[in-house]
Parts: C-alpha cells; sequence; structure tokens
C-alpha cells in the first residue's frame, strides 16, 4: 500500500526535471504532454513506492508538486481503541 503522493499542477511546471532528479524512491518523470506554456510536467510512475516524503516539493522552484503522506492506518485504529 502506498505511503504517500504527490499533487502536481501541470501549468505551474517549467519542466526542470528537479523533482524527478531528487525523488528518492524514483515515482516521477518528465510526461512526453505538453502543457500550455510548451513544458513536459512530471507524471507519476509506480506511485505504490510513494513514500510522501515531499523532496521534489521541497526542490521544486515553482511550487508546482507536493508530496504528502497517507494518514497511518495503524495509529488511528490504535487512537479510536482509546
Amino acid at each position: 500500500m502506498p505511503k504517500g503522493s504527490v499533487a502536481i499542477t501541470t501549468e505551474r511546471c517549467k519542466g526542470c526535471g528537479f523533482c524527478v532528479e531528487f525523488c528518492p524512491t524514483h515515482v516521477l518523470e518528465l510526461s512526453n504532454a505538453f502543457n500550455a506554456k510548451g513544458y513536459h510536467p512530471p507524471h507519476m510512475l509506480n506511485a505504490e513506492k510513494c513514500s510522501g516524503c515531499n523532496l521534489c516539493g521541497m526542490y521544486c522552484p515553482d511550487f508546482a508538486i507536493f508530496g504528502y503522506k497517507y494518514p497511518d492506518q495503524k495509529a488511528q485504529k490504535g487512537e479510536q481503541g482509546q
């Protein structure tokens, strides 16, 4: 089960590739599609491997991508039982 995912604002992206280069789990690649500015935004491959670490978001100079973690199911079950 994936631990996280990314949200991509494709129209903000200028296709620099920093998110792809610095992703520790290698779940991103630049798309063959173009955005309105003529750049290739990233898309997810192997989404199940995403850790939600947000390194992609930290390196993005255009704030076009953000990583986020899914809520921990085990922690939620433990809190409900208290």
